[in-house]
């Protein structure tokens, strides 16, 4: 079976979850062109995502004489189906915040998109987030390209589905990925009631290969982590003045951020302000090797969104065997239970957060471990990635043969 996956920007080191599901897909069979409308902005730091810059293809790299003589071609060889297609993007373009004009740029990718597809014989495409990689996706389609699906991750779709045409992309495809039964119930507001049974829960999943024989907890200190973008959405902020509290009674406490982005200026000068420069180290991104090191140098995974999906980081604590402590939002509860896997405090919430590293202070070594190993097994049993990326082949497989049937009978 062959796939095309569309994505924005690939690789990211934030999205390391796309990565390992390809792989998972490609350990089941399928063969996979990654087709990138452009390369990373940031310096790549894992191996394997410079690997797998290697393997993709940029669409923008092409130039654009290539993506308007894809366009003249399609509009030559299906002529009805391309102005169908030219009239959505224009729709669309009316609503977004991005205009006409960007949407416009999608179609000649689109129509890129779909020739490369053919060309390669490809018979499904795959999108990540339902941004422009989905307008993409379903502008191929319409032009001939093959039918699609998009996984749609949040927060950023659930902040703006109307200028997304979100409900568009999802009627337009053949199926629909949220990654939390949060996520689906979103997708659910935007489509007419016809349409729910094609938008599918499929997770972010984890290699339990990667997280065997986890380190046992440190026996001294208190170290938490903290792994994300520096953006507003992270809520990493919330940390200064709840470490505020806390430091001057476990002067042991220590936070590892890790990460990097646009507030790290500001996270740094907060950190100092409140004199907490000894509590703090800012680590920038590391390795999927250097946060496996980070976790389990751990007692716990600190996450205080605002908004997220269903954080990739908090599969990976869990997978640990570490407790996490996190915002009661999103998709976070399905994965994170109150008391048991670790604590759920609402978003914003200072006094709330350092309650919560104040329980995990207090708890026995014994006790924390106990959570910690309750965390581990929540999640190898709910995110294995393998056993999702299944759901994901069954789920285009069952798109493919409906396509087959389909065409047999036109």
């Amino acid at each position: 079976m062959k796939i095309a996956y569309i994505l924005n920007t690939y690789p990211q080191p934030s999205h390391s979850f796309i990565r390992r599901e390809l792989h998972a897909l490609e350990r089941q069979g399928a063969e996979i062109t990654r087709l990138a409308m452009r390369a990373a902005d940031v310096p790549l730091v894992d191996a394997l995502d410079c690997a797998e810059a290697e393997k993709t293809h940029y669409v923008l790299r092409a130039g654009v004489l290539a993506l308007f003589g894809a366009f003249l071609r399609v509009l030559i060889t299906r002529p009805g189906a391309t102005l169908a297609a030219v009239r959505q993007a224009w729709r669309m373009g009316a609503v977004s915040e991005t205009g006409r004009l960007r949407h416009l740029i999608y179609l000649a990718e689109a129509a890129y998109v779909a020739r490369h597809c053919a060309a390669e014989q490809i018979v499904h495409v795959h999108a990540h987030f339902g941004t422009n990689a989905a307008a993409v996706a379903m502008l191929a389609h319409m032009m001939g390209g093959p039918h699609y699906s998009f996984t749609v991750h949040g927060p950023e779709e659930f902040d703006a589905p109307r200028a997304l045409s979100l409900g568009q992309k999802i009627a337009h495809s053949a199926f629909t990925v949220a990654i939390s039964q949060f996520g689906r119930s979103q997708l659910c507001r935007w489509v007419d009631f016809a349409h729910w049974e094609r938008i599918k829960v499929v997770h972010c999943g984890i290699e339990p290969a990667r997280f065997t024989n986890p380190a046992p907890m440190p026996e001294a200190g208190l170290s938490l982590v903290a792994i994300g973008r520096f953006v507003e959405q992270k809520g990493q902020m919330v940390l200064i003045p709840a470490l505020s509290q806390l430091v001057p009674r476990h002067p042991d406490l220590h936070l590892t951020l890790i990460g990097d982005g646009p507030m790290r200026a500001d996270l740094e000068s907060a950190v100092q302000r409140a004199g907490l420069g000894d509590a703090v180290t800012f680590t920038g991104w590391l390795d999927e090797a250097g946060v496996r090191a980070a976790l389990a140098g751990s007692h716990a995974l600190i996450m205080p969104s605002f908004a997220e999906g269903l954080p990739m980081v908090v599969m990976e604590a869990m997978a640990a065997a570490r407790p996490v402590i996190a915002t009661y939002i999103t998709g976070t509860p399905e994965l994170v239970q109150d008391g048991t896997t670790g604590w759920l405090v609402p978003a914003g919430d200072a006094d709330k957060l350092a309650s919560a590293v104040e329980s995990l202070a207090r708890l026995s070594p014994a006790t924390r471990a106990k959570m910690g190993a309750a965390a581990r097994a929540r999640v190898l049993e709910r995110h294995d990635v393998d056993h999702e990326a299944a759901k994901l082949a069954a789920h285009i497989r069952e798109a493919a043969g409906h396509a087959s049937d389909c065409a047999g009978t036109n």
